[in-house]
């Protein structure tokens, strides 16, 4: 297999350090241009001393060294940032991978709306794939551009999608409640909330009604529907690094046991390598730090008749970098576990 080799905006981040983490190991990857506003001019490792052995300087982003030295872009911005380099790297062949939001939601309207950002770019909508492997491989294989989900809509979308599309349960009335760990708000975050003395001991949740991940949840769910539809989210913080829980409450769209609706997962995700289903125990977020494994369990509460969902992964790994890096194996025909088959750190 030839190599390839990759450049990351927003290197200096908590998902482009992961990133970096996971692409110095990988055997089929060369690192070629590493982007970062707060600390260009230094060298990655001074930033970083764990990933001393990466020795390249932090550059200022933009799309002609990318273009010069790369084949994939790796993109960890924030909202607006990829707009202003993604067209001409594509342009110049370069294919991109994209974990920010411009590329996620297929109506420019919506971004606006949500991002409080006009869109530079909307003929690129139709062609981004929205980049979660389990749902879209065949796509993913031939993009040029991929929109990788948020953290939160992937465990969500990774427990709802095979029931509904296997008819068992409803897409209306859907309710996802999920606690993050305060990485899942970014590195360059200094709002009071997410300092240590104030996460601490609590929870607290946020966003209440609005959070910005509600609108690719809705537009996958609508996507399996044919229809729209209107999803109830609320995002928790709890005190921990990294990980996300999510407890998804669904209406059955008929008769169906625990057992089947287990097997309807199992089926799904059988050729599907970083995803367990089990029945016992429930999944923890523990088991998957460090990891791109998710891991989801179903329930059926007899007493409300709802289905219940619980759903872990790591919001840096499955939910972030260690997806982006599933989805260049993809792209590049390798196998989709080169370089991520390592299971989670414990305790």
């Amino acid at each position: 297999m030839p190599m390839i080799t990759v450049g990351i905006g927003g290197a200096t981040g908590y998902g482009g350090v992961e990133l970096v983490r996971l692409l110095s190991r990988h055997p089929q990857v060369r690192l070629g241009f590493l982007s970062s506003e707060s600390y260009a001019g230094q060298r990655l490792g001074d930033v970083y001393p764990h990933l001393g052995d990466v020795d390249l300087v932090l550059e200022p982003l933009a799309a002609e060294p990318i273009i010069d030295s790369c084949q994939f872009a790796l993109l960890a911005l924030p909202a607006g940032k990829s707009l202003e380099i993604t067209p001409a790297l594509l342009k110049a062949g370069v294919r991109v991978i994209d974990v920010g939001p411009d590329y996620r939601l297929r109506d420019p309207a919506v971004y606006a709306r949500w991002y409080k950002l006009s869109h530079t770019s909307p003929d690129l909508l139709a062609e981004a794939v929205y980049g979660i492997p389990e749902l879209y491989p065949e796509p993913l294989r031939d993009a040029r551009l991929v929109a990788a989900p948020g953290c939160y809509p992937t465990s969500a979308l990774l427990a709802v999608v095979p029931l509904l599309r296997a008819g068992l349960i409803q897409a209306d009335d859907l309710v996802v409640d999920s606690k993050s760990g305060v990485s899942g708000a970014g590195r360059s975050s200094l709002a009071l909330p997410y300092h240590f003395p104030e996460a601490d001991e609590d929870v607290a949740a946020y966003a209440v009604g609005g959070h910005r991940h509600v609108a690719e949840i809705e537009q996958e769910v609508a996507a399996v529907a044919g229809r729209e539809v209107a999803v109830t989210f609320t995002p928790h913080l709890v005190p921990m690094s990294r990980g996300i829980l999510s407890t998804i409450y669904a209406k059955p769209a008929r008769s169906a046991t625990a057992a089947e609706l287990t097997a309807c997962l199992r089926e799904f995700y059988a050729d599907r390598p970083f995803v367990r289903v089990l029945e016992e125990p429930l999944p923890h977020t523990k088991w998957t730090a460090g990891s791109n494994y998710a891991y989801i369990a179903a329930r059926l509460d007899e007493h409300s008749g709802r289905v219940i969902l619980i759903s872990a992964l790591d919001n840096l790994g499955k939910g972030m970098s260690g997806q982006m890096v599933q989805c260049l194996n993809l792209m590049c025909g390798w196998e989709e576990t080169l370089g991520l088959d390592a299971p989670g750190l414990y305790p």
